[in-house]
């Protein structure tokens, strides 16, 4: 059993399909097939998903093997993880549903409590498994779900996590961070300038415009945290020396390059999946690329009589396909 889908209803754990036997069952049958040192990764989507309707369902789109075609070219996370490959070891991944929907403080608000359910599901896992630790791969307002997970939770319970563009402020983030399982775990923040507009909307929307959020990483250093600007001028080159080969960006707003661009996803495999060669020490040290300033994308800043001056750039929008 390649993967789970698994729904959080009022941060109660529930079935994503209930022909399938309850969650405990399916994941104590998964579970007891995983060779030793296998991984778990628990997927988490963000915004806008609802696996109460099918045309919103996260379990049709990026959370399936197999994406319906209802959805276009969507992105399958856990077959770009490596899962469903038949190959053994691949391990378990384990697609987890939250409501989403509706308007962005209701979703933003929902996210805690889905957070909780998360929670729930790493300490099964652990019951269930005690010696196996719990990855994470999450975007958007599903980043807030894993890092609202963390306090609840116990040093050790989840090894590693992938934040994809994530929809948190860094106040909270350094508070989970701070939990015993946040100092255990070693996080990846996935960030781009393609993303600016969406953070900087989510800081109004949320926070009167007065908080940051991820989109410019921690504020403050932590052994265990490494953030990655993928659109970063000097990214490319400096993933291509530790040996992955990432496209440049493709557009000045984008809310979903952190997945969708080609060659992504071989990193986040590493990270999660290679730890010895893809520590956050060892990345911050590989790539030591300061983040952009916010507008970077948008705004580039090109000399003139020796003063650099901002150019406007007509963007250029990409949108999810759905």
């Amino acid at each position: 059993m390649a993967l789970v889908q698994v729904n959080v209803q009022e941060a109660a754990l529930v079935p994503a399909d209930t022909s399938a036997g309850p969650v405990e069952m399916q994941l104590a049958a998964a579970l007891a097939m995983l060779r030793p040192g296998a991984p778990v990764v628990v997927m988490i989507h963000g915004f806008r998903f609802s696996p109460s309707e099918d045309r919103h369902s996260p379990h049709r789109h990026i959370l399936a093997l197999d994406p319906s075609p209802d959805f276009g070219k969507a992105v399958s996370w856990p077959r770009h993880l490596g899962f469903g490959r038949g190959e053994p070891g691949a391990g378990l991944a384990i697609a987890l549903g939250w409501e989403a929907r509706g308007t962005i403080w209701q979703a933003w608000a929902a996210a805690p409590r889905a957070g909780a359910g998360l929670a729930a599901l790493v300490a099964l896992i652990r019951r269930l498994d005690p010696g196996r630790p719990v990855d994470l791969v999450a975007h958007s307002l599903g980043a807030r779900v894993a890092l609202a997970a963390l306090p609840l939770l116990n040093a050790g319970d989840i090894g590693r996590a992938v934040l994809l563009a994530a929809a948190e402020l860094q106040a909270t983030a350094a508070a989970a961070m701070d939990s015993p399982a946040g100092r255990a775990a070693e996080v990846m923040n996935v960030t781009t300038r393609e993303n600016d507009l969406f953070d900087f909307g989510l800081e109004l929307l949320v926070a009167g415009g007065v908080r940051r959020g991820l989109g410019h990483g921690l504020p403050y250093p932590r052994a265990n945290w490494v953030d990655l600007q993928l659109d970063h001028e000097g990214a490319p080159a400096a993933l291509a020396e530790l040996g992955f080969r990432i496209s440049g960006p493709g557009a000045y707003i984008c809310h979903w390059s952190a997945y969708r661009r080609p060659g992504v996803f071989a990193l986040y495999r590493a990270f999660l999946f290679e730890r010895s060669a893809t520590s956050p020490a060892h990345l911050r040290a590989a790539l030591a690329l300061p983040l952009a300033p916010r507008w970077s994308r948008l705004l580039p800043r090109r000399p003139v009589l020796g003063i650099a001056l901002p150019r406007l750039r007509l963007p250029r929008m990409r949108t999810p396909q759905v």
